[in-house]
């Protein structure tokens, strides 16, 4: 038996960057996806506990999200705005020049200290890419191109003589200067990626520093987490993980429940089904069945990255008990979602985050072990 080391957990706020808020539902939201709001927004969860958040990538009204602002400028205005808080910019590749990405998240790395970030997003939602006139490429071929596009960027932000070739990009004999920030833990900007499914526990293993997760139950959060840590460990690497989760902390437990059922209730029921039908490119499409969306029903694309399954729902007690045992499933970030963002952060930082810290300091105290 050896002690293993535990690290508090993190916490990621999504960027509301497109209409619609973070559930596909009728119901009231009092949150905005203007820039003032977001900035707003950014600050209120710099100062609530928050260490990251997303910015989303969406280039059509799919699920309700009629605008949609691009993420990669949002980020960088996000950061400008920000002192501490980590900002990642969601991209699809496929809809960028490689190199011209690169240099993009490199100079906002330097503008904003070594905030900047990555997500790396295979792609989904076909008609983003055929009506645009791009390729839309099966499951498998998403992945290895999101994965190429990874190595792609630690080549040419680490090296100063670039050399890739792969079946999607290729470098040679380059060299971009400057380089991102190397700061302590982190020789260039974090790199995340996201997927349920088995090519992309394989690339994540392999390439990613981040694993984004759906949300998901305890045990479907671990068995993600330890197939993702096998595959890194063969690569000889390590990997965090992060999950998505929808959090609906109230005063009473009857009250948090009573906004969940309020939101289902009042579900988009064409778009939600219309998003169901979109994402069937996804998970469900793939030859085992396994992926994000691919065991998913009505109910749990109403939160269209699954939230409601991560079970943030109750009194801050209750939510912070269950956030510790993702803490101990293996989980080192929790990526969160609002119904009424800048009122819900605020809740957060005053009345779970405290509770939650207390529980986690008292768990750290008692060395883990593992076999």
């Amino acid at each position: 038996m050896t002690t293993t080391e535990r690290a508090p957990l993190q916490f990621a706020c999504w960027v509301p960057n497109v209409s619609g808020g973070r559930v596909v539902s009728n119901v009231e939201q009092r949150t905005d996806w203007s820039y003032d709001y977001n900035v707003e927004l950014a600050r209120t969860a710099e100062r609530n506990g928050f260490d990251y958040a997303l910015t989303q990538v969406r280039y059509l009204a799919s699920y309700g999200a009629a605008n949609q602002h691009e993420s990669t400028s949002f980020s960088l205005a996000l950061l400008a705005a920000t002192e501490r808080l980590k900002v990642i910019a969601a991209v699809h590749p496929g809809m960028w020049q490689r190199g011209v990405l690169a240099k993009f998240l490199t100079t906002a790395d330097h503008i904003s200290g070594g905030r900047a970030a990555v997500n790396v997003v295979s792609g989904w939602l076909k008609n983003e890419f055929t009506q645009h006139g791009e390729p839309w490429l099966e499951h498998g071929e998403r992945y290895r191109r999101a994965e190429e596009l990874i190595q792609y960027l630690r080549e040419v932000w680490t090296a100063d003589s670039a050399e890739f070739s792969g079946d999607f990009y290729r470098l040679h004999d380059f060299a971009m200067r400057p380089k991102p920030l190397d700061l302590p833990g982190r020789p260039h900007p974090e790199i995340f990626m996201g997927g349920n499914s088995t090519a992309a526990r394989g690339m994540g293993g392999r390439v990613a520093d981040w694993y984004f997760m759906n949300g998901n139950s305890y045990d479907g959060a671990q068995e993600q987490v330890e197939e993702v840590s096998a595959h890194a460990a063969a690569a000889g690497r390590t990997v965090k993980f992060g999950l998505n989760g929808f959090m609906i902390a109230r005063d009473t437990e009857a009250e948090a429940h009573g906004v969940l059922e309020e939101i289902i209730t009042h579900a988009d029921r064409e778009a939600v089904e219309s998003f169901g039908e979109a994402v069937k490119q996804a998970g469900a499409s793939t030859a085992d069945r396994k992926g994000m969306w691919a065991d998913a029903k009505f109910d749990d694309m109403v939160q269209y990255n699954e939230g409601f399954r991560t079970g943030l729902v109750g009194t801050p007690e209750q939510v912070a008990t269950r956030l510790l045992e993702y803490r101990r499933r293996g989980v080192d970030l929790m990526l969160l979602g609002f119904l009424h963002f800048q009122e819900e952060v605020e809740y957060f930082g005053r009345e779970v985050l405290p509770v939650y810290r207390e529980l986690e300091a008292r768990d750290l105290a008692v060395p883990a072990v593992a076999s």
